[in-house]
């Protein structure tokens, strides 16, 4: 049974940082590119950052890329999101997601390439 438990979200200023968790408590594939999305209040979700198992592959967002570094340590089953220099238009709800293809080394950015979500954990940033 696939979990997976984000963490780490909360409110904070402009220019500040957070870090979020995304713990997979099935422990159920250490090989499935982890990604992360988020969603805007009257937005549609949308890609942040996903990477491949081996930790190989990593792809961002323009609009996070060079602020967002995403991680994981697989013996802990689970993935981590880094968040810097933070701005108001980050402010959204952020999901981490597993893909649906164990082994596969590149980064999906579409959604319905992933099979599992967690529940999503609330990031608000105040200018």
């Amino acid at each position: 049974q696939v979990q997976l438990v984000e963490s780490g979200g909360g409110l904070v200023q402009a220019g500040g940082s957070l870090s979020l968790s995304c713990a997979d408590s099935g422990r159920t594939c250490s090989r499935c590119v982890m990604g992360w999305f988020r969603q805007a209040p009257g937005k549609d979700r949308e890609f942040v950052g996903g990477i491949n198992w081996t930790g190989s592959r990593l792809k961002y967002s323009d609009s996070v890329k060079g602020r967002f570094t995403t991680s994981r340590d697989n013996a802990k089953s689970t993935v981590y999101l880094q968040m810097n220099s933070l701005k108001p238009e980050d402010t959204a709800i952020y999901y981490c997601a597993q893909d649906r293809v164990p082994g596969r080394l590149g980064v999906p950015i579409a959604e319905d390439e992933y099979e599992y979500w967690g529940q999503g954990t609330q990031v608000t940033v105040s200018s």
